[in-house]
């Protein structure tokens, strides 16, 4: 009977970690077939500035993602949690009453700055749980239900678009963002140990931030999985202009993004099953090198059929690196916070806000090389898995060398 109350308590800590975590992704994944829309009512006559009100969100947050951390480690978890939610719907009701562009990027940055909190200190309280294998075991299957909000997300904001207007998508990411902490507040205890409570100082953040980036292995594993998610957050801010414009999927288009997450998902669940078999850096280095040599396949395609390719074929190509993306998210995080179970929210600050940054510089330059063929989307997660490949062997070496 204790096996499986213990067992239903993980299952629902699984899902409240992954309501909290899905709150931007529903807040990207459900405004991206309503881009169209927005660039028309909001009077935006650049197709590449639309980007924006993805890419907007996500700078927002890396700002945010150095500021929840540590107060998650002075004040708890939950209280943290609470201030960074209060902040996302100030920001949702900015773009919901947004007459212009500029309006509707503060609104977004705003969003991403409080919804920075649910990112890092959810991170932050998983750690507090688990650690090591557990913990990137953990994670997985978080991000197996996590996934299906971004897959279901743009047929959402879809079927809402057919009945009301844009704004009613932003209401509902309102409502989900508001049940989502109050389902917290009743269900999760606070995991913040009395003797891990540091204070909020400028002095103990410096400290901890300079542990943080100093850490060779941690910093390593920091700046790849930033420069993949890069490439990552460039396929998101301009799918809508690939899938439903180039492409021309029209209604179809949430429903193959919705297809791709699947593939994200399958991948997670199956990472968390590989785990009791693998390490983490067997599972990591066969995905790298699998997506750089799918990509250098792709590429050579793209150049021999004159710069593009067909949705026939474009679409495997994406399903196929999805999933090999996710089986690395996962265990590159959790290798990049291993080391820092004394001060996880700090470290998850830094962490999360360096990969953030990097992402928000690479998908800028990704996603504006955008000209009308998928062949800079491509030729931009080639390089992002090469470097990425890189850095991480280079890591490796580091570790071998270290044990020897």
């Amino acid at each position: 009977m204790s096996k499986r109350v213990n067992l239903l308590n993980r299952n629902e800590f699984i899902l409240i970690m992954a309501v909290l975590m899905s709150i931007t992704a529903l807040s990207v994944d459900a405004m991206i077939p309503a881009l169209g829309q927005i660039a028309l009512d909001l009077n935006v006559s650049d197709a590449n500035a639309i980007q924006l009100v993805i890419s907007a969100i996500f700078l927002g947050m890396a700002f945010g993602l150095m500021i929840y951390g540590p107060l998650a480690d002075s004040v708890g978890r939950k209280k943290a949690i609470y201030l960074g939610v209060s902040i996302f719907l100030s920001g949702t009701l900015i773009c919901i009453f947004a007459t212009n562009l500029e309006t509707m990027l503060l609104g977004r940055a705003i969003q991403g700055f409080g919804s920075a909190a649910c990112r890092v200190v959810t991170m932050a309280i998983i750690r507090d749980k688990y650690e090591g294998r557990e913990m990137a075991k953990i994670m997985s299957l978080i991000m197996m239900v996590f996934i299906m909000v971004p897959a279901l997300a743009p047929l959402l904001g879809q079927g809402i678009l057919v009945f009301y207007s844009w704004q009613a998508i932003f209401w509902f990411i309102f409502t989900f963002a508001l049940v989502g902490v109050i389902w917290m507040h009743f269900r999760q205890r606070e995991t913040l140990a009395s003797e891990n409570v540091r204070n909020f100082t400028f002095a103990s953040f410096l400290s901890g931030l300079i542990e943080t980036v100093k850490h060779p292995v941690s910093l390593g594993y920091t700046l790849a999985s930033g420069i993949m998610f890069g490439s990552f957050v460039s396929y998101l801010s301009t799918a809508q202009q690939i899938m439903e414009v180039q492409y021309r999927l029209g209604n179809l288009f949430p429903a193959y993004f919705g297809l791709l997450a699947i593939a994200y998902g399958i991948s997670s669940y199956l990472n968390s099953k590989l785990l009791l078999k693998f390490t983490m850096e067997q599972i990591c280095l066969f995905f790298l090198s699998l997506q750089v040599v799918i990509s250098i396949g792709f590429l050579t395609l793209s150049v021999m059929t004159g710069g593009d390719l067909t949705f026939h074929i474009f679409y495997p190509y994406m399903a196929a690196t999805f999933f090999c993306l996710g089986s690395i998210f996962g265990n590159f995080s959790s290798m990049a916070l291993q080391p820092f179970g004394h001060m996880a929210g700090l470290a998850t600050s830094v962490i999360s806000a360096i990969q953030t940054l990097l992402a928000v510089l690479v998908s800028g330059i990704i996603g504006q090389s955008y000209n009308g063929t998928v062949q800079p989307m491509i030729a931009g997660f080639l390089i992002c898995g090469i470097v990425t490949l890189l850095i991480f062997l280079s890591i490796k070496n580091r570790s071998i060398t270290a044990s020897k």
